[in-house]
């Protein structure tokens, strides 16, 4: 059963713009489950809503990925579990570092980069390292499983080097999936700033008469790329980290070290990179955004590294509602516990993954 809390808000307009807002009736936070499977990873990052039933999938659904093991080594999980609406747990796959199908340097250690493609294909990316520290930081790679947790595929190389965060849209066989990447030069500096960070879009297609062969690469183009990015002792790595599509093609990026959401256009089509893109909204609320996901209404949803708060943003740059998911810490702030973020398709409410609780949650009406 899941437990509910009630948790104030701050209004950030005037109330005829937040009669409009995707949170605004929101008020409630519940706790669907935990994260921990049997092994004990920990440190949820990567959160998606399954959005057909296909093998071991179940629509609705929750897709969870684990960074950290049970010794809370960043960089090292390597599980997948999947959460029922009712919080029914189970595990989706535990993945062998050991025996891939294919090149991931450096191993395998779960990120927020995570999507369902069709077909039940699940893709998520690896940042992995070997003892949890920065320096062992590798390039990792993107690992593609089937609808039934086993991985048949791994993507690396091509620009592929950290992958941080992901979205992806599908047409038909294709599928393009928009991916940031946050160690190009990151540690090599050794803590310094590096304005290296990248966005890259894989076209990915799927031979519809051979529906147990997994989606090949087609193509890599950098759609982004100056994206600032740093090793950090808590965090492991802070750069260009949440992305979300709009219904126009625009592809929204948490600016984690800018502190800003930009907006890179034509996101689907373009054939070199805009830079960082076009700054949709600075500072105010944000407090070094991290996931990030695109409300119905077309408004931009972010989570917050420094504090426990979810801000939502219009495509002009007004933000326009603040919540508060998590409290914890000393002092209270909630500072660290927030990472991947997604709206379920179902109802008006957000699923987040709440790292001090390894646990996944709602914000509900």
């Amino acid at each position: 059963m899941a437990v509910s809390l009630f948790l104030g808000s701050t209004t950030a307009a005037a109330t005829t713009a937040a009669a409009e807002t995707f949170v605004g009736p929101l008020h409630t936070v519940s706790t669907i489950a935990s994260t921990v499977p049997a092994n004990g990873d920990q440190n949820p990052y990567g959160t998606v809503v399954v959005p057909q039933t296909v093998g071991d999938l179940h629509r609705g659904d929750v897709l969870v990925s684990n960074f950290n093991n049970a010794q809370n080594l960043q960089g090292t999980g390597t599980t997948l579990v999947e959460i029922s609406p009712a919080g029914v747990v189970r595990q989706f796959a535990q993945i062998d570092p050991a025996h891939l199908p294919g090149p991931c340097p450096g191993g395998v250690g779960l990120t927020t980069a995570l999507t369902v493609l069709p077909g039940g294909w699940v893709v998520v990316g690896s940042l992995p390292t070997t003892d949890g520290m920065s320096d062992t930081a590798q390039a990792g790679c993107l690992l593609v499983l089937d609808s039934h947790g086993k991985v048949r595929e791994t993507l690396s190389g091509h620009g592929i080097n950290g992958p941080w965060d992901m979205t992806s849209v599908s047409m038909g066989p294709r599928s393009e999936l928009l991916v940031t990447n946050v160690l190009n030069g990151t540690v090599a500096a050794n803590g310094a700033t590096v304005n290296e960070g990248t966005v890259l879009r894989l076209t990915l297609v799927r031979d519809e008469k051979r529906g147990d062969e997994p989606p090949r690469l087609e193509s890599t183009t950098e759609i982004g790329s100056g994206f600032g990015e740093h090793t950090d002792p808590a965090a492991l790595v802070v750069g260009p980290t949440g992305v979300g599509l709009s219904r126009e093609g625009t592809l929204y990026v948490a600016d984690t070290v800018g502190n800003r959401i930009t907006a890179i256009p034509d996101a689907l089509s373009r054939h070199s990179s805009a830079g960082t893109g076009d700054v949709v909204t600075c500072g105010g609320a944000l407090n070094s955004p991290l996931g990030l996901a695109v409300a119905p209404n077309g408004n931009i949803l972010t989570v917050n590294a420094g504090d426990g708060n979810l801000v939502e943003t219009t495509p002009p740059g007004d933000q326009v509602e603040v919540r508060t998911l998590d409290t914890s810490g000393t002092p209270p702030t909630g500072a660290g516990a927030l990472f991947g973020l997604a709206v379920d398709p179902g109802a008006r409410a957000v699923y987040f993954v709440d790292d001090a609780t390894n646990t996944l949650a709602l914000l509900h009406q």
